[in-house]
């Protein structure tokens, strides 16, 4: 039995309302790798059963504290329901890649059952009209809740979840009866409890202990600095107003309460290109290019509804502050950065070397006064003080999420399928209805958009915003005149991101010209 960290009860506290606090991946199979070229659910029933013990995840349940006076607790469950767990189900004819991403929106959107081992997966058929895909091809979603993973351990469950061979491992149909844990009564809960609240006495001790020399050392506002350099906000008030930059976030479409609907669109990006981007411009890393592709992106995109606020946004960017292990049984390791996105800058060279600037800067900062301090501070404070903060305090600070986590570097089979793509669909958080994630997998970086349906209607359009974007940065290693571009809506997607992969990712898309602003409309019909 382990009892959750104050950063995992944190995403527990935040399944409320129309947030949910769970994160997913999708991934695209190409079944012609596997015995006679096809792969039935059975065998991925099959195949899931040989791998439960992979990844202590499969088998956690939550185990609350009487009246929620304390963090909560895993437990392994006795028994798994494979076939709860895994469903299966097939998108209507013709089953293009719009109609993917619509199915995926819809099961993001709903909430996981916390009574039950916190994961689901789905199993989808009928992919009959993506192109460079052959029949037979099928996806996998699967989601997890936040409060069990991060970024790092997500991506050490999706090797956990594959095989490196095309060989599927075979083995008998059986449900799972491994008892780890007994469930434990209220009065030892309750115990428990006790000795929780000591911890916490001792590490808030700890905390005060560490902090207090580097005060006295520095002094009241070198600590100030510091400490607000922990969340990257770290150029002085007159640098920021010249740079257009502010550490409140400028009020735009996402930020705002979240309605029950979701909406998921992706892309590929050869991570040959982005190597090109990076060798272009000296100091710069892939999560920088990242961030300023992302940040054009917005731009583009809120210019294009006539929104574009004049100062720069901010997005929350996670950082990892995992060790050597990245499994699944760590929980969220995880610290977080303020990074202006320098959307006030329409040059993709110069906003792409003031974010090197400023996450240099931030890292800095953040290394002097700990990664871990976020998480030390969850730890010691009451779980409901720490949600009040971050909802109140923290989140206004930011407009958007960025992350980037790297992936497996090779090819990965299920039941003898080969992954041809693997992408990331994470989570959003009321008054940050916008989330851009990028997962790298076999030297592609797929890089996967967000959003709440009132906020984004057209996720198509958004991505049209994000290959262009992208487009700009590539043409810096060609030394080409950059000119910025009002993207246009294309009625007719002619090929979908899934067919995109092999191809150059740095040319705009076909049809696109520096016209008008696509109509406000509601939503496209699903």
């Amino acid at each position: 039995m382990k009892q959750l960290s104050g950063t995992d009860n944190l995403f527990l506290a935040q399944e409320t309302g129309n947030q949910r606090a769970h994160v997913a991946g999708l991934g695209i199979y190409d079944p012609s790798t596997a015995p006679g070229g096809k792969v039935r659910f059975k065998d991925v029933l099959e195949f899931f059963t040989s791998r439960l013990d992979k990844s202590a995840v499969f088998r956690r349940r939550l185990v609350r504290a009487p009246l929620d006076l304390d963090r909560p607790y895993w437990i392994d469950e006795k028994d798994i329901d494979i076939e709860y767990h895994v469903r299966h189900i097939a998108l209507p004819r013709p089953g293009d890649w719009r109609q993917l991403m619509i199915q995926v929106a819809r099961i993001h959107a709903r909430p996981l059952d916390l009574t039950k081992p916190a994961w689901e997966a789905y199993i989808i058929e009928g992919l009959d009209n993506v192109p460079n895909l052959p029949p037979g091809s099928f996806a996998l979603y699967i989601k997890v809740h936040h409060s069990a993973i991060d970024g790092q351990a997500g991506a050490a469950l999706v090797g956990s979840l594959h095989s490196l061979t095309p060989e599927a491992e075979t083995v008998s149909r059986r449900v799972i009866t491994k008892v780890v844990d007994r469930e434990p009564t209220s009065l030892e809960l309750l115990a428990r409890m006790v000795g929780s609240r000591v911890d916490q006495a001792v590490n808030a001790t700890k905390l005060v202990g560490a902090l207090a020399p580097l005060a006295l050392q520095l002094g009241q506002k070198q600590i100030e600095t510091m400490l607000r350099g922990s969340l990257g906000i770290n150029a002085g008030e007159d640098d920021r107003e010249k740079a257009g930059v502010s550490k409140k976030a400028p009020p735009t479409r996402f930020n705002g309460p979240l309605s029950p609907h979701r909406v998921v669109d992706a892309m590929p990006l050869p991570f040959e290109d982005i190597q090109k981007i990076r060798d272009a411009v000296p100091g710069s890393t892939i999560n920088d290019i990242f961030v300023s592709v992302s940040g054009g992106t917005v731009r583009k995109y809120l210019l294009a509804k006539g929104e574009l606020p004049e100062i720069s946004l901010n997005a929350l960017v996670p950082m990892s502050i995992h060790g050597e292990a990245k499994s699944g049984d760590a929980g969220n390791q995880i610290g977080m950065a303020f990074v202006p996105v320098y959307s006030n800058i329409a040059d993709a060279g110069e906003r792409l070397r003031k974010v090197c600037r400023g996450t240099t800067k931030g890292k800095k900062a953040v290394n002097a006064v700990g990664r871990d301090l976020p998480a030390r501070i969850f730890q010691t404070l009451p779980s409901k003080a720490v949600d009040f903060a971050v909802r109140h305090v923290l989140l206004p600070q930011f407009n958007f999420t960025v992350s980037n986590v790297r992936g497996p570097s090779t090819s990965l089979f299920m039941a003898g399928a080969r992954v041809h793509a693997f992408m990331p669909v994470n989570m959003l958080v009321d008054g940050m209805g916008l989330n851009i994630t990028g997962f790298s997998y076999n030297g592609v970086l797929w890089v996967c958009a967000v959003s709440d349906r009132a906020m984004m209607p057209d996720p198509g359009f958004f991505m049209d915003c994000f290959r262009e974007s992208f487009a700009e940065h590539l043409a810096l290693t060609a030394g080409a005149p950059e000119d910025e571009t009002r993207p246009t809506r294309r009625t007719t997607r002619k090929a979908a991101p899934v067919a995109e992969a092999s191809q150059p990712a740095g040319k705009p898309p076909a049809g696109t010209k520096p016209v008008r602003k696509p109509r406000a409309t509601a939503a496209d019909p699903e």
